[in-house]
Parts: C-alpha cells; sequence; structure tokens
C-alpha cells in the first residue's frame, strides 16, 4: 500500500515529535503493509517551507535506511488554503506530492472558505490536481456536503481518513466517510497519522472497513491504484475512477457524454486533459466554471 497522507517528519509540526517517533512510526506502517509515504507536514502561514520538509525527508529516509527500514518516503505537505496557493506550489514555497501534479489541499476546519470552487476552479486550470484532504472531518460539512460533492465530479480528488472509517474520529465523521464512499466520491485513503499512541499508522484496517462497503477491487484503488499513479504523475485519464455502489454494476459512460447532465452520476475527470488549456480558450474555461457553480 501507498499512503499519500502522514505527519512523520520528526518535530516539524504536530506529528511525531521525535526521530524515536519517527522510527517507531515507520516501523508500523511496513507492518501494516505500507511501502512508500508521503511525509506531509501542514503549511501554513509562518510554518514551514518547501525547502525544510525536502531536507527533514531526506534525512529521515538515510535513517530509515541505515536502520534497514523497507519505506521510502516522498515529499509532499498538507498545504493550507492561502491567496496565492498557486502561485507557492509553481515556486515550491508548497509541494505536490512527490513533485507530481497532484496536491494536498487542507480547508479550515471550522469555517467554510468562501468561493472554494473559485480556488479549486484556478488550481485545475493551472495545471494540478488538487486533493481535498480529510472533508469526512470538518465541522461544517453538513451545511456544504452539496458543494464537496459537486467538487468531486468537477476534478477535484477527495482523500479521506482510515480513522474516520474505523471511528476513531467518532460517528459524524465516520457517517460521512461512508456516505462519500458510497456515493462514488472518494478517490484516496490515507492514515493521516500523527504518532504511534495517538493517531497511529492504521491504513491496513482502513481499508478493510472501504472494502466492506464499496467491495475490495474498489478499495484497492483508494490505496494502491490511484496512490501509485499519484507518485508516478500519472494522467487521472488513465485511471480507474470511484464510482457510486448503486451503480459498480454499470458500464461507465463514454467520454463524449455532456458530463452536466449527470449530476447524480459518479465523479469523473474526463476534461483533465483539456482543463489545462482551458484560460487560453474562453468557451472551455466558461464550460467548465459552469461546472463548478
Amino acid at each position: 500500500m501507498i499512503d499519500l497522507h502522514c505527519h512523520m517528519l520528526p518535530g516539524i509540526d504536530d506529528g511525531a515529535v521525535d526521530i524515536t517517533t519517527s522510527l517507531q512510526m515507520a516501523r508500523a506502517q511496513v507492518a501494516d503493509g505500507v511501502s512508500v509515504v508521503a511525509c506531509t507536514p501542514d503549511i501554513m502561514p509562518g510554518q514551514n517551507t518547501g525547502l525544510q520538509i525536502r531536507q527533514a525527508v531526506d534525512e529521515l529516509q538515510h535513517v530509515l535506511d541505515q536502520e534497514n527500514i523497507p519505506l521510502r518516503l516522498v515529499a509532499g505537505s498538507d498545504n493550507h488554503i492561502t491567496p496565492d496557493f498557486v502561485e507557492a506550489v509553481k515556486a515550491g514555497h508548497l509541494l505536490s506530492l512527490g513533485d507530481s501534479r497532484y496536491v494536498l489541499v487542507k480547508p479550515p476546519h471550522d469555517v467554510a472558505p468562501i468561493k472554494l470552487a473559485e480556488f479549486f476552479f484556478n488550481l485545475i486550470v493551472a495545471g494540478y490536481v488538487p486533493i481535498l484532504t480529510r472533508p469526512e472531518r470538518l465541522s461544517w460539512i453538513n451545511s456544504h456536503y452539496s458543494v464537496i460533492r459537486r467538487l468531486a465530479r468537477a476534478g477535484v480528488w477527495i482523500q479521506i481518513t482510515a480513522g474516520s472509517l474505523t471511528g476513531g474520529f467518532g460517528i459524524t465523521a465516520r457517517y460521512w466517510a461512508e456516505r462519500m464512499l458510497e456515493e462514488g466520491c472518494v478517490h484516496i485513503l490515507a492514515s493521516d497519522s500523527h504518532g504511534i499512541e495517538e493517531r497511529p499508522p492504521n491504513l491496513s484496517e482502513g481499508l478493510e472497513r472501504a472494502a466492506d462497503r464499496i467491495g475490495c477491487d474498489a478499495a484497492e484503488h483508494l490505496v494502491m491504484t490511484r496512490p501509485r499513479a499519484v507518485i508516478d504523475d500519472l494522467s487521472p485519464a488513465t485511471l480507474p475512477m470511484p464510482v457510486a455502489a448503486s451503480n459498480m454494476s454499470e458500464s461507465t459512460p463514454s467520454l463524449n457524454v455532456d458530463i452536466g447532465a449527470h449530476d447524480d452520476g459518479p465523479p469523473r475527470d474526463r476534461w483533465y486533459a483539456s482543463a489545462r488549456h482551458a484560460a487560453a480558450d474562453r468557451g472551455l474555461a466558461g464550460w467548465l466554471w459552469r461546472h463548478f457553480e
């Protein structure tokens, strides 16, 4: 398995407090069946930089190799929303996952951001695939769930936390995580682990819970197929997309179907190839923006 959201770097945020904890977490990941971990500490104004994270990942990888812990690390960050987000990613101040087109986006926990759709629209037009992290745990998901579903259909990837499916974050987070899975809105399952005693690596347990809801094949896409594609920087157009549980036996519509006519269907990413050029094509940009609205 590949874990694309983990706070394993020592002393850099609210994750591992020291190198001893980092090594314990790394051994726990390997024991859990994980072979690649994206180290994704928080980046917010005044906390951490892309350069600092890259250096910390290199240092921790060196220690893992010395300790013969068979775990590959890649750099990333859990990026808080800022007005200059796109420019910061391009400049390397914020990090994508393994220098790919895929970038984690962490919205505020307690307050829904204004112009959220516009933010993601601009990020996609700039050539990135945004991954919205742990929306099932947001305090405002109940009042804005339709927005999150619309974003998932429009090409924003959704990452939920394994602990949400196991009940580690309470009944509300579990409800939303299960609902999003069954409605075909989830692309990635990650541990978002922060330590060894509290919020330890538990991706395999989350995988089991996901398989109970959507089946083994669809669950494996959450922790293997799509995460591997992220690390390899493959186009979303080449990948299996989530499908609502009620539609899993149905064939996927052909690419020439008007996506706007399928508001109740599974999320799809048909327009990724053309979205990169939307800024230069007013007609396409207008169509894409209408889908976000």
